[in-house]
């Protein structure tokens, strides 16, 4: 790997998030966390009542060289809905809202300028309503969330919710998947 860059980005459970930037050429790694809100160290049950303001996010460590901060949140708006306030489908809840939090000015503007180039577009038949916000401390989440897609491919709600937005980016950008080892 290069040099490093950082991205975190929320868009409902961030098990799809992390499964589907696993799986992207030129990103080292993907922790699940929490950020956005006011508690310290918050645990999974805390951020599940949405009263800690904190959203379920990925840190995403990327090689800038490799794949750029822009097909990052290109990835990000195909993978999730950024017109439903507060869900994606039967996730409800300020947790599970739409957001990039930003480390740089350059992430802040391409943010901002992809959000508009989608609405200009008319890329989706509602409103954007992604959050644009500088980053704050980020929390990993509980050792059990950190690749759970991965390890329970069949669970329930992986199987019915992950597995689906997997496929898709899989599909959608086949020319930009992580090379299998070896």
């Amino acid at each position: 790997m290069g040099r490093a860059e950082v991205a975190t980005l929320a868009g409902g459970c961030f098990w799809c998030l992390e499964a589907v930037y696993r799986d992207l050429e030129g990103v080292d790694s993907v922790v699940s966390g929490y950020t956005g809100g006011h508690a310290a160290s918050p645990s999974y049950e805390q951020v599940c009542t949405g009263t800690t303001g904190h959203a379920e996010a990925v840190q995403i460590r990327f090689d800038p060289d490799v794949v750029s901060y822009r097909e990052l949140l290109e990835v990000f708006f195909a993978i999730h809905d950024p017109t439903t306030l507060n869900r994606q489908g039967e996730d409800i809840g300020t947790q599970y809202r739409s957001v990039i939090f930003f480390h740089t000015p350059e992430q802040e503007r391409a943010a901002r300028e992809l959000i508009f180039e989608l609405f200009d577009r008319h890329v989706f038949d509602a409103p954007i309503v992604t959050e644009v916000q500088p980053a704050s401390v980020f929390y990993p989440a509980e050792d059990y969330h950190q690749g759970y897609f991965e390890r329970n491919p069949r669970q329930p709600y992986c199987a019915a919710v992950v597995s689906p937005k997997v496929q898709k980016f899989r599909q959608k950008f086949l020319h930009r998947l992580r090379k299998p080892p070896g």
